[in-house]
């Protein structure tokens, strides 16, 4: 048998780091204290949860944790997400140490808390926003979603929160970057706690951009006959249908709709290339 044969692994507890090589985020969680004080916890369980509309990220932590305590009692919270740095991921695994107060954790902590950025019409009175990380690189300002029912488990200790995302913050540069696709952050990749000894983290390497394949692309025809099906009140040229060859079918008709609405609210009703260009760049600014 060859080292690159498939062999059996049990399945433990915390599977993702006892049985597997899963690579997850590095964030802190930012949280208000009973005592008033901003507590930060570090997690890799959070992921997005729903991505259209009802935008929200899925925290897993125990229940019995400074974080979780905090987000049931205020409902609000911030995901922090720090760039690579060696200092920032030692003082993540002092401050994720479990047992201790936020008052105990925090004389440990590192890193500069500054005020939230919600302003005055996204506050609600009487409601504490947890401060955020100055040396994070972009910030999700979160409520939990209590609509959809927070998953707990008395046996394992385990609570699943959704947290609606509010408000995305993000430094100039990476704004920047974001819209161009010319650059990306230096994110930190955890391998979680192993051994009973360490925690594993590592850097990424830069991302490669890899063309959608001709062959997978719509047909001019398609994308005109889908331009008349959605409205035919609105007519596009063939040299702006041209422009949606590359969007995969499933995503065409949706693409097409948010197209027409755009031209039907500035009393536009045909779609050319740079009416198409002028809706792109608004998408981007927003």
């Amino acid at each position: 048998m060859s080292d690159y044969d498939f062999e059996e692994v049990r399945i433990l507890d915390n599977f993702y780091q006892t049985s597997s090589f899963y690579p997850m985020p590095v964030v802190l969680i930012s949280t208000v204290s009973e005592s008033g004080k901003t507590n930060l916890g570090p997690y890799s369980l959070c992921f997005p949860y729903i991505i259209a509309k009802d935008h929200s990220m899925i925290l897993i932590c125990r229940s019995n944790s400074n974080t979780a305590i905090n987000v049931r009692r205020t409902k609000v919270c911030a995901i922090n997400f720090i760039p690579y740095n060696k200092k920032y991921l030692k003082n993540c695994v002092m401050l994720g140490f479990p047992g201790e107060t936020t008052e105990e954790k925090m004389v440990n902590n590192e890193f500069t808390l500054i005020p939230s950025q919600r302003n005055d019409e996204e506050r609600n009175p009487g409601i504490q926003y947890p401060q955020i990380v100055e040396e994070a690189i972009q910030i999700f300002e979160c409520t939990l979603q209590e609509s959809i029912p927070a998953y707990h488990s008395e046996e394992t200790l385990e609570t699943h929160f959704i947290l609606k995302i509010d408000k995305i913050l993000m430094k100039k540069k990476w704004k920047e970057s974001l819209f161009e696709g010319d650059e990306f952050p230096n994110l930190p990749i955890d391998f979680g706690f192993r051994n009973n000894v360490n925690f594993w983290f590592s850097k990424h390497s830069g991302p490669y951009s890899e063309p959608i394949p001709k062959e997978k692309g719509m047909d001019f025809n398609s994308v005109k006959y889908a331009t008349q099906r959605v409205d035919s009140d609105i007519q596009w040229t063939d040299d702006a249908c041209k422009m949606l060859v590359k969007v995969p079918r499933i995503f065409l008709k949706k693409a097409i709709k948010g197209c027409n609405e755009i031209a039907r609210e500035e009393g536009v009703f045909l779609m050319t290339p740079e009416l198409l260009e002028k809706i792109r760049d608004k998408r981007a600014k927003e």
